[in-house]
């Protein structure tokens, strides 16, 4: 298989419900995308603008300086202490890591890549463009032999499934017993609200009591695009066994996969400074209170939820009945079609729009007769 036997792009299917919802006379109100909204802080874009004399090339494996800030980052908030730089590797933003992982690890014909059944669908997409075969398992004692990457989400999008240390435990175990690399996709871990998030940090596969003391074939991978509001700039990282990150190193080189030298530096930025993160953490806090209860006003019910930028939310319909009936408010969401088979009749609301336009969507709901 190749990229152009992919199917269409899936978000054009929703292009009728922007173009219904636009027609509200209030206007439009997208919670469709977690495409940030908020200005990049300061302190990153100033530390862009001074590194703009960027004459040569940058490096594959990323400057010394953004290698060591990643380790001390997984440090500081991820509870993971004994990283070093050969463990960690700058991506260009997060998507094309799991898009081409199956590829630059060598996967092909008759190689599982195993996913959860809700999901973000990059992870199926890498899988078919690779020639192996997707297939979609959340319980790990239903991992199948022949599985060589298995892919969790935690906290999850769009669904916000979040994996405690013991769950995280036991998919180290069961991935270990087939041989297989196990990805986590940690993009939203910033971001817990209920349930044991609200206090608790949210684990990381690459936690020591995670571990079991070895991170052999295991990794995490990050994004600052939600939590620095980098989502232009394209600044992620995957970090985790020496041995894999090292393949993938080598196979990147190749590919010329380099981040820009003006981002690596503003990345280094980003990562030192907590404090803009918990702004924009209370920001998405604000917009969930004001949701959340307006949604469920209007019938529908959360599920999962729990943690990153989405709430999942279903009213016992079809997805696209509930996209139409949401148009007729002026509000576009996702449909929950595009995340498996298993959600179609789920929708997806983001927290990225704007405070005073969530506000407004919150009204609408509330007045809705839905």
């Amino acid at each position: 298989m190749s990229v152009r036997d992919l199917a269409d792009y899936p978000w054009d299917a929703v292009v009728p419900y922007r173009e219904r919802a636009a027609r509200h006379p209030g206007g439009l109100v997208d919670l469709s995308v977690g495409s940030p909204v908020d200005p990049t802080p300061e302190i990153i874009r100033r530390a862009l603008a001074a590194a703009t004399d960027a004459h040569a090339y940058p490096q594959t494996v990323g400057t010394p300086a953004l290698r060591e800030a990643i380790v001390d980052w997984y440090a500081r908030r991820r509870g993971v202490p004994d990283l070093r730089v050969d463990n960690v590797l700058p991506t260009i933003g997060s998507k094309e890591l799991v898009a081409l992982l199956p590829t630059l690890l060598g996967l092909g014909t008759g190689d599982i890549v195993v996913h959860p059944r809700v999901a973000y669908p990059t992870y199926e997409v890498g899988a078919r463009v690779a020639g192996a075969t997707p297939l979609a398992v959340d319980d790990p004692a239903e991992w199948p032999e022949g599985a060589k990457l298995i892919w969790i989400n935690t906290p999850g999008n769009p669904d916000g499934r979040t994996w405690t240390v013991d769950e995280l435990a036991a998919a180290v175990q069961r991935a270990r017993e087939l041989g297989a690399v196990l990805a986590s996709d940690e993009c939203y871990a910033e971001l817990g609200w209920d349930g044991p998030w609200a206090d608790d940090a949210i684990p990381s596969v690459l936690d020591p009591r995670v571990t079991g003391g070895t991170r052999a074939n295991l990794l995490s991978v990050y994004s600052l695009s939600k939590q620095s509001n980098l989502a232009g700039y394209r600044a992620a990282f995957v970090a985790g066994c020496a041995r894999v990150v090292g393949e993938l190193l080598a196979a990147r080189k190749h590919l010329g996969l380099m981040p820009p030298a003006p981002v690596q530096q503003a990345m280094i930025v980003a990562l030192g400074d907590d404090a803009h993160v918990a702004a924009q953490k209370e920001l998405y806090r604000e917009r969930r209170a004001l949701l959340l209860p307006a949604v469920e006003a209007a019938g529908f019910r959360i599920d999962g939820s729990q943690a990153g930028l989405y709430l999942w939310a279903t009213e016992g319909r079809d997805a696209w009945e509930s996209m139409a009936r949401l148009a007729d408010l002026g509000i576009l969401a996702g449909p929950g079609h595009f995340y498996g088979a298993s959600s179609p009749a789920h929708v997806r609301l983001s927290l990225t729009a704007p405070t005073d336009r969530v506000a407004e969507a919150a009204r609408r709901l509330r007045g809705a007769d839905l």
